[in-house]
């Protein structure tokens, strides 16, 4: 653990030279990324300070402990315990500080639900989860944006792409990639049985052009009518926007609003979040010298949740914590999964950080 924080205070002792270099403060947004990881790793450095002048305390305590006068030795043994107490506080701390803090944390996000097994009961699902994430958002103050939808007949969602943007967004919904299964009577089910029907959450980190940059010679962007229901032409102006990343095969496609410019905004962001996910996951792999966390960033094929309307339970199945509040939840109430969530993730990581 010392070599680790004497390697970020060395890295803390590189970024306050470099942010003092005109040629960095001209670059913007290089500025701004070193500024934020030297604000992140401050209170690192900080602890790691204290730490050792409570080895250098603890020195002089035991030297004091040494003396030939007894009430003088008796005063350095209490000091001394007194010193080591605190120092194995700092030690925890500092355990915590050191976990690697996810590098996507304090991004905004794109997500993307999209209806899976059970027809119209699933899309009528995939628009229940759209309404609970954006109550949750709206109860943390954060700001929700669609980007495209495609709605059914009946008022469900065969697929809804949404950005969140506010505080800390991706550090509280990053556990959401996945799977969601219901359970419940569908309200197309006329016999009272109850269905099991499915629908995917995809979260992606929303990337900026620091952090992603799409060559426009390997794009093409296609025009046409945006549709509505059944297929039917909506708009006589075309304004949908569908666009192609030539190098993956990737398409994405916008005809939310109502001009050709702002459906192209939102289908670049679209696309350049995926794009920036995927090379994350290509990341990932690359890694395989690093254990897997146990909760992870969400496999998207991975059952994580399952939603029982009839025992009004919702059970996570990463951690195995089932909930019996399935209305508040539905209404955005989410706090006590996604804490818990994060809680088994920063347990993981100090035992992590205790095995090495």
């Amino acid at each position: 653990m010392i070599h680790k924080l004497d390697n970020v205070k060395k890295r803390y002792a590189e970024l306050s030279s470099q942010l003092s270099d005109p040629k960095v403060i001209k670059e913007g947004a290089v500025f701004r990324k070193y500024s934020k990881e030297l604000k992140d790793i401050e209170p690192i450095v900080e602890k790691y300070n204290d730490l050792k002048k409570l080895d250098e305390e603890i020195i002089d305590a035991e030297e004091l402990a040494k003396s030939d006068d007894l009430e003088m030795a008796d005063l350095g043994k209490n000091e001394k315990q007194a010193l080591e107490e605190r120092k194995n506080a700092v030690i925890e701390e500092l355990k915590s500080l050191l976990i690697p803090k996810d590098q996507f944390e304090d991004k905004n996000i794109i997500i993307e639900i999209r209806a899976g097994v059970g027809g119209e009961e699933a899309a009528l699902f995939a628009k229940d989860l759209f309404r609970m994430y954006t109550m949750y958002a709206e109860n943390k103050g954060w700001k929700t944006e669609i980007l495209d939808s495609h709605p059914t007949d009946i008022g469900g969602l065969k697929e809804i792409i949404f950005s969140i943007t506010g505080k800390n967004v991706y550090k509280y919904l990053r556990y959401e990639s996945g799977v969601h299964r219901v359970q419940r009577v569908p309200e197309t089910e006329s016999g009272g049985r109850i269905h099991t029907s499915t629908a995917t959450v995809a979260v992606l980190p929303e990337a900026e052009d620091v952090d992603l940059e799409i060559n426009p010679d390997d794009i093409r962007i296609d025009i046409f009518h945006a549709s509505g229901h059944g297929g039917q032409n909506v708009q006589k102006v075309a304004t949908a926007i569908r666009v192609l990343h030539r190098p993956t095969g990737m398409i994405v496609t916008c005809q939310d609003e109502r001009s050709q410019l702002q459906n192209k905004t939102k289908a670049l962001r679209i696309l350049r979040a995926r794009l920036y996910d995927l090379k994350q996951q290509e990341l990932d792999k690359a890694r395989v010298d690093e254990r897997r966390s146990q909760i992870g960033r969400g496999n998207r094929n991975e059952r994580i949740r399952t939603y029982n309307f009839s025992q009004g339970r919702v059970t996570d199945h990463r951690i195995n914590l089932s909930l019996y509040n399935i209305q508040s939840i539905m209404e955005g109430d989410l706090s006590q999964l996604i804490n818990t969530l994060i809680e088994e993730q920063q347990k993981e990581s100090i035992n992590e950080l205790n095995e090495k």
